[in-house]
Formats: structure tokens, C-alpha cells, sequence
């Protein structure tokens, strides 16, 4: 019994009844029969079949794992593409304001007042007065203020009330270091006094000095200092006034175009730097108003012009 082949598109049965029950053709004009192919044999795809699927129908296992592979490959391709498009997208406005939101949530930025605090700092020195007790004569801290450095070289500014009777003084920079210091210069009529230090730091850095030229009432400013001998002290307030009178209880001395300003200040603050929201220095701290005995700040502060305090160091002025 013959085996049909595997890819026939005909019934076997109904091939073989058709043929037997055709009339003989004496004349031999009937086309001859297609030769019949053993089963499996490669020519039994049918002829009108394209060639790429008869390559696909034969029994390859290696060609569905190309086939795979190809699909995997192109799937990521696909995914990077889609990767780098994500990657790179404009940003729209209200990306960056999330992001900005996000930031100042988190990431709270210093306020002007540190800023200008920091930008000072480095220059800032505490100034002690001493003398020597009459029996002991042990040293005996005399009074303590603030000072400026306006000069890199150690040429400090502070009030002359702070040392005007020590018989020795000293200062203690910023970074620690401490140092005797002598009184080089003296403007008794702005109570200013010039200190020079007889050792630096390495990096000591001088303040930056501003006219008071453009300074407005109304203006933001900073003190600096070591009121009580705590600090630095950082404290701010505004412009008060400008061109003020004061009396000194003490010597009764007269200081005229002052700067008034509201920024809290107390003993231990005279000689200290009056700044602004720049980090520019433009006045020296030097007295505060109280009427009572107390001697604390209630509220109003004056400070000597930086002009004044300039020309105490022979500097041209602005």
C-alpha cells in the first residue's frame, strides 16, 4: 500500500477514485500522472509554497532559537530607545518649579543676616584690657570689647574706652589664636582706637569697608560683637537715623554724626563692626542710650562712621 505524501492538498481516497474511474484514452492523450515522491522527502512542500516558509516548516529546532533571540534583542532595542527618549525630554516649567519646591523644602538656604554675619567673621577679634592688681600684682581683666581687623597685616580697630586705662592688652582672632596687642593710634573725638597686633594667623583676612554715603534709615544692618564677653554675638536691626548726637555718661565726652541703629548691642559690643546685608562693614559699634543705671540696650545703639574710623589709620578716604 502506497503512503501519501506528507503535504498532499488532496484526499487520498478521492485521488485514487477519480483515477480508476476514468475511461481508458486509446489515443494517449491523457497527461501523464505526476510521479509520486516518498514520504518526508524535501520536494513534497507544495511547489506554490514561498521559499521562506519551507524553510521555517522543516524540522530546525536551531531555527526557533534564532527566531527568539531576535525577538529578545529587539525587544531591548526598543526599551533603550525608550530609556534615552525618557532621558532627555525638555523640561517643562512646572518641572523646574518642583524642582525648586523640593529644594527649599529640604534645603533651607542661610538667611542675608548669616550670610553677612559669615562673610565678617574671620576678621572679628574679642579685645581684653589688663592690668595689674596694686598688692597681688597679679593681672586683672580690666574690660572687655570687640575689634576689627582693617588691615591683614593686624592693624585692628575698636573703641578707645575698652584700653584707655589697661596697662596691657590682648586679642583673640578668630580662629583661636591669642596675642598682646599695641595701642599705635588714638581719635579721642570718634572714641576710636588703633590696635597693632604682634602676632597673626596665616589667613587673617581683613573686613571689607563701606561708605556711609548711600545708607539709609530704614537699611538692614548687622553687630557683631562680645556683649558680656559672650561670643561672637550676632544680632540685627535697622538704620535708625543718621547724623545723631550722644553724651557719654562716664566722661561726659560729645559725639556727633552718628549712626542710630536698633540692632541689639550691650557691654562688650563697643568696637565691634556695624554691617551691612553685604558683609561691608561701615560703622564701629561705640555706645548704646540708657538713662537707667542698668546699662543695657533698650533699644537704641550708635556707631562712629567708617569715614572716621578710616582717617584714625591715616586711610584715604572713600
Amino acid at each position: 500500500m502506497r503512503r501519501t505524501a506528507r503535504y498532499s492538498r488532496s484526499p487520498p481516497d478521492h485521488a485514487a477514485s477519480v483515477a480508476a474511474s476514468a475511461p481508458p484514452d486509446p489515443a494517449g492523450t491523457q497527461a501523464p500522472s505526476p510521479p509520486r515522491l516518498a514520504a518526508g522527502s524535501a520536494a513534497a512542500v507544495p511547489p506554490d509554497a514561498p521559499g521562506r516558509w519551507r524553510r521555517l516548516l522543516g524540522r530546525r529546532p536551531a531555527n526557533s532559537a534564532l527566531w527568539a533571540a531576535i525577538v529578545v534583542l529587539t525587544l531591548a532595542w526598543l526599551g533603550v530607545v525608550w530609556q534615552q527618549q525618557v532621558g532627555t525630554r525638555t523640561l517643562t516649567q512646572k518641572d523646574i518649579a518642583a524642582a525648586v519646591r523640593h529644594s527649599l523644602e529640604n534645603d533651607s538656604l542661610p538667611s542675608a543676616v548669616a550670610r553677612a554675619a559669615a562673610s565678617v567673621a574671620p576678621s572679628v577679634v574679642q579685645v581684653t584690657g589688663w592690668r595689674r592688681h596694686p598688692k597681688t600684682g597679679a593681672e586683672v581683666e580690666h574690660g572687655v570689647g570687640t575689634g576689627v581687623v582693617i588691615v591683614d597685616k593686624g592693624i585692628i580697630l575698636t573703641n578707645l574706652h575698652v584700653v584707655q586705662q589697661a596697662q596691657s592688652v590682648k586679642v583673640r582672632f578668630a580662629d583661636g589664636l591669642e596675642s598682646t596687642a599695641s595701642v599705635s593710634g588714638v581719635q579721642a573725638e570718634n572714641d576710636l582706637a588703633v590696635l597693632q597686633a604682634h602676632k597673626i594667623p596665616d589667613d587673617l583676612h581683613a573686613a571689607t569697608l563701606r561708605s556711609t554715603q548711600n545708607l539709609q534709615p530704614g537699611e538692614t544692618v548687622v553687630a557683631i560683637g562680645f556683649p558680656f564677653g559672650i561670643g561672637p554675638s550676632v544680632s540685627a536691626g535697622v538704620v535708625s537715623g543718621l547724623g545723631r548726637r550722644f553724651v557719654s555718661p562716664d566722661s561726659g565726652e560729645k559725639l556727633t554724626n552718628l549712626i542710630q541703629f536698633d540692632a541689639a548691642a550691650n557691654p562688650g559690643n563697643s568696637g565691634g563692626p556695624l554691617i551691612t546685608l553685604d558683609g561691608e562693614v561701615v560703622g564701629i559699634v561705640t555706645a548704646i542710650l540708657n538713662p537707667t543705671p542698668a546699662r543695657t540696650f533698650l533699644g537704641i545703639g550708635f556707631a562712629v562712621p567708617i569715614e572716621n574710623a578710616a582717617s584714625a589709620v591715616g586711610m584715604p578716604p572713600f
